[in-house]
């Protein structure tokens, strides 16, 4: 059995890099909220806390979602695809998931339509 399987009950794959990327439904609507990647860290912590951790790769550190800004994650359950190799964050989602303010990350079409929700204005919220 290796490390992963008896940490978490499935066999995690980290990947070369030690991570896995993570996606965030909202558990009320079934709404893409965010993706992002977590450590093996992050997912320990999200699991023993019932709170959204993921790990930045821009900042090289682990972060709790919503430390800042208040706009926190409770997880309801976490699930694993078929591979192992990415997870998703079944959560209740506090205020917005994105930076910008939206309620998603994926508030844009790709011919740049804005069809997101704004939550929040970040200049409220981060310095």
């Amino acid at each position: 059995m290796s490390e992963s399987q008896s940490e978490f009950g499935v066999d995690l794959d980290f990947g070369e890099d030690g991570l896995v990327p993570a996606v965030a439904q909202d558990a009320e609507t079934d709404e893409v909220l965010m993706l992002a990647y977590a450590n093996r860290e992050a997912v320990r912590k999200t699991v023993e806390t019932e709170r959204a951790h993921y790990y930045s790769r821009s900042r090289d550190e682990l972060w709790e979602k919503g430390a800042t800004s208040g706009h926190t994650q409770d997880v309801a359950e976490v699930r694993v695809d078929c591979d192992g190799d990415s997870l998703l964050y079944v959560v209740e989602q506090t205020g917005g998931a994105c930076h910008t303010g939206h309620r998603s990350c994926f508030y844009r079409t790709i011919e740049g339509d804005h069809v997101g929700e704004r939550a929040f204005d970040p200049d409220d919220v981060y310095e």
